[in-house]
């Protein structure tokens, strides 16, 4: 085990980087626990390294006395002065016990685990002090081994692991490849892996763009947030420091070959990059890119923000499962409540505000029994079934449901008659009439104007007092 020691001292001292003195120093105490399991703790024992020879010594102190009461912990004179002739009673006599190879093989097997344990601690503490300043930070490797899918990463003096939650999903990498990531944590006291690193952290993004954008290294562009959902899309937020220089340009690069960079990167990770603003308003408004927005109600105290756009554009705001609007909720911090021109609209009438009264009616069902004429709590009630299992979706026990649902928020709420139309069109009949027609009408009459009402009703001006409710149904303005 300790044959040609200095040499194998050499060699790990070079390859590990650990210090020489440290090494010397646990092989030294791994012997002395192994001297400490042959022959016991009561012994004074002295274990050194001989630079010289490339072995280690070992040797035990006995006091010089007259009379030996104990022969593992004193001496007598006579054999005193065989060893050194020139001792002195009471002298401390150091002997020169067996070699280490006739210690036995319980202790050379407890030598090597101290060893071991002693020299996993020592790198423990070298790649610490290598890797601790550059946590944050994006470093290169090669993938090394599959553990349990996480991902073994050399980096060359040491393993990293890149776990499975780190990784980019449904994007691959096979033995051998090189590979980059953000060095998220390096913990000092692990016995599993030191170094952890991540490619689906928003720093990654973050730090890719600063590998790729000069301007952002300079400090002339800022990001000022990112959002990502690794794999598919992102969004990063930039700002500019000086008017001249356009902060979502220097990101893109010339002919898009910046962003492309980081884009090849993450593997076909589609990434909108959006102006920063101050104004809450004017931030959505970019950050809902490239859908269209008409109004922006802020609560700053809330954080929240309600986006009203075209009815073609609520799709495209939302996104796939939500993903444009959630990407730019997390780039901001902000709640958005994005909502078509149409629903918002249908939010300030009373009739539409009862259906949404409903338990488990929400606003997606609300809108389909406004557009099919069902344009409140008390004409859902009364509603035939054959009319409400029309609509898409509702089957004849869901049409039940929602008429027992109206009956009973009914029986415990006021319904002023206002809100309530005066009249329904034939169910044969797409159009629709809301309400308060009948008590405009009546107005209108106490003011001289009932002939002219009653040519509207007929004919000319009933396309002009009607618009689509964006579902191909028509109201009446009031």
């Amino acid at each position: 085990m300790f044959t040609d020691l200095k040499r194998i001292i050499d060699q790990i001292s070079r390859d590990k980087g650990i210090n020489r003195p440290l090494l010397v120093e646990a092989i030294e105490e791994a012997v002395r626990s192994a001297v400490r399991k042959k022959y016991g703790s009561r012994r004074d024992i002295e274990v050194q390294f001989n630079e010289e020879l490339g072995d280690v010594e070992i040797f035990q102190y006995r006091p010089v006395v007259d009379s030996v009461e104990d022969d593992e912990t004193e001496i007598a004179m006579t054999p005193a002065r065989e060893l050194d002739p020139e001792v002195e009673l009471g002298d401390d006599l150091g002997e020169k016990m067996d070699k280490i190879a006739d210690l036995g093989r319980i202790a050379a097997q407890s030598a090597k685990q101290v060893i071991i344990h002693r020299m996993r601690d020592a790198e423990r503490d070298v790649i610490y002090e290598m890797f601790r300043d550059r946590e944050g930070s994006i470093v290169n490797g090669i993938v090394q081994r599959f553990e349990r899918g996480n991902m073994v990463v050399n980096l060359g003096r040491t393993d990293a692991v890149l776990p499975r939650d780190g990784q980019i999903p449904k994007r691959s990498f096979k033995q051998g490849d090189r590979i980059r990531a953000y060095l998220k944590e390096v913990r000092h006291d692990s016995r599993d892996s030191q170094l952890i690193l991540s490619r689906t952290c928003n720093e990654f993004l973050t730090k890719l763009f600063e590998m790729e954008v000069p301007e952002i290294a300079e400090g002339i562009v800022k990001i000022m947030g990112t959002s990502r959902e690794p794999g598919f899309r992102a969004k990063i937020a930039v700002s500019s420091t000086e008017s001249d220089v356009d902060p979502v340009g220097a990101c893109v690069g010339m002919k898009g070959s910046r962003v492309q960079n980081v884009v090849q990167e993450l593997q076909g990770e589609r990434i909108d990059i959006v102006p920063w603003s101050p104004d809450p308003a004017k931030y959505v408004y970019n950050a809902l890119a490239p859908a269209e927005v008409s109004m922006v109600i802020v609560d700053e105290d809330n954080k929240t923000l309600l986006v009203v756009v075209p009815n073609d554009q609520l799709s495209l705001a939302i996104g796939r499962q939500g993903q444009n609007v959630r990407l730019a909720s997390r780039l901001m911090s902000w709640r958005i409540d994005v909502k078509s021109e149409q629903r918002y609209e249908n939010l300030d009438n009373k009739g539409y505000q009862s259906l949404v009264a409903l338990d488990s009616v929400d606003e997606n069902l609300a809108d389909k029994l406004f557009g099919a004429g069902i344009l409140s709590a008390k004409v859902l009630a009364s509603a035939d079934l054959e009319k409400l299992t029309g609509i898409s979706g509702i089957k004849e026990e869901r049409a039940d449901e929602l008429k027992d649902l109206a009956a009973t928020w009914l029986s415990t709420h006021d319904i002023d008659d206002e809100i309530e139309p005066e009249k329904v069109l034939d169910e044969e009949s797409e159009d629709l009439s809301l309400s308060g027609n009948e008590q405009d009408l009546q107005e209108d009459e106490d003011q001289g104007n009932q002939q002219e009402l009653q040519e509207d009703e007929g004919q000319e001006n009933q396309q002009e007092d009607k618009v689509e409710d964006g579902q191909g149904n028509e109201k009446i303005v009031e």
